[in-house]
């Protein structure tokens, strides 16, 4: 016990700086900023190592649940296909004590789908609210921490109020899985493995606490990278882990080959919401989406033709100077778009800083592609056809439009009143 105590002390002390973050430097508090930095390896062994002690009744069921933009990371980083890394992966963790590795791309398929009807919705109320359109996606907590923090009123009514994959996550380990296993949600510790520091700031929102229970959705982020680190302080290589199916979320069933949503960098949300929109709006069957670059490669727009009349317009906007030419024209009134897919990252979720970087801090261009060429190849499933998601509609959340859906995988996003200085931050 001692020994792996020690073994672990050298990994927390690497401090996450703020620069690290892409929300901005500024936006957090201290207290945030104290509980951000306990989000790290050690909080991950300080677990394991009470599952260790007598008193069983500290134990915690130690659930980890890996973003899909890791495990292009995984894999091309070790040079193994996708499935045989996401095995390797949920090897190497159950290896350490880990009782469940779950895939969070069932969440991103609950995400979506209430973002699409949320769109639609919003369109068809557009000339009767002010704030329907445009709407704004929701699932980069970067992006949330500057709107909420910087640009208040002006964009947060705007944003769509479907919760992120990750904190949907945190509703399905903590609600439905700890209810299918007969867990208080108190007594399961849940870690995210993601690409990004962001997500450990979106981890402490209040709105995902559930204070019955004393339980936050997602106790611990750790990024891929930090996962890395493990392996290299253990000496443990991917390659020699055994292979171990990644559970899923339904009694004793196994997760078969990894699946992703539309869309080359991200969850897709931009090209689902299109397509859905295209065919409940418009009656139009959408297959193939063209992208049209803008000022740069990370600025595009996707346009819908009817009758030689544009009816709908999305655009993608990623890394922070594209969102910032993207509020001028929305303060001057000049927006054209009915949907906006924002990312903080450049790239988009595959280059989170987690993962993406060099270890003196620069962008890994050479892995970066490798990831890209990887994530590509994973065939896509649409959400609309995962019939686990469309049984838990009706037998957990008790229909499509229920007061339980709202509660479960909505959230509201509203100014928040800062009080650190500079936030006129300038890219």
């Amino acid at each position: 016990n001692c020994r792996i105590k020690n073994e672990f002390d050298t990994l927390a002390n690497a401090k996450i700086l703020l620069s690290d973050c892409l929300a901005c430097d500024n936006c957090m508090t201290s207290e945030e900023g104290a509980r951000v930095f306990q989000q790290n390896q050690k909080e991950l062994f300080r677990i394991l190592n009470l599952n260790k002690k007598c008193d069983t009744s500290k134990h915690k069921v130690l659930a980890v649940s890996i973003c899909p933009q890791s495990l292009p990371y995984f894999a091309a980083k070790f040079n193994l296909c996708v499935n045989d890394a996401a095995k390797r992966l949920c090897g190497f963790l159950k290896s350490l004590g880990v009782h469940y590795v779950f895939d969070t791309t069932i969440a991103a398929d609950f995400s979506i789908l209430e973002s699409q009807r949320e769109f639609v919705q919003r369109y068809q109320r557009r000339n009767q609210e002010e704030h329907a359109l445009p709407m704004f996606a929701s699932a980069c907590p970067g992006w949330i921490r500057y709107a909420e923090r910087v640009l208040t009123n002006l964009v947060t009514s705007h944003i769509c109020t479907a919760k992120s994959p990750q904190q949907i996550m945190g509703s399905l380990v903590k609600g439905y899985f700890a209810r299918q296993q007969n867990l208080s949600p108190d007594k399961i510790f849940h870690v995210i493995v993601a690409p990004c520091y962001d997500k450990k700031l979106e981890a402490l929102r209040e709105d995902f606490y559930t204070a019955l229970y004393n339980s936050q959705e997602v106790d611990c982020v750790l990024t891929s990278g930090e996962i890395v680190q493990i392996m290299e302080q253990k000496n443990v290589s991917m390659k020699d882990v055994t292979e171990v199916a990644v559970d899923s979320l339904f009694d004793e069933i196994k997760e078969g080959d990894v699946v992703r949503h539309d869309g080359k960098r991200s969850d897709g949300y931009l090209e689902h919401i299109f397509k859905h929109a295209a065919k409940e709006l418009f009656g139009m069957d959408v297959k193939e989406i063209t992208y049209k670059a803008l000022k740069n490669k990370d600025f595009q727009e996707v346009t819908l033709e009817k009758d030689g009349e544009t009816v709908l317009r999305f655009a993608a906007a990623y890394g922070f100077r594209n969102i910032q030419n993207m509020v001028l024209k929305l303060k001057k009134g000049k927006f054209l778009y009915h949907f906006v897919e924002v990312l903080a990252c450049p790239g988009g979720c595959l280059n989170g800083k987690g993962q993406a970087q060099t270890e003196d801090g620069k962008p890994d261009k050479a892995l970066l592609s490798q990831m890209e060429e990887v994530y590509a190849a994973i065939p896509v499933r649409l959400p609309e056809t995962n019939m686990h998601v469309q049984q838990m509609y009706q037998d957990w959340l008790e229909g499509v439009d229920s007061e339980k859906v709202q509660e479960t995988l909505h959230t509201k996003y509203s100014a928040v009143n800062q009080t650190a200085n500079n936030l006129d931050i300038k890219w």
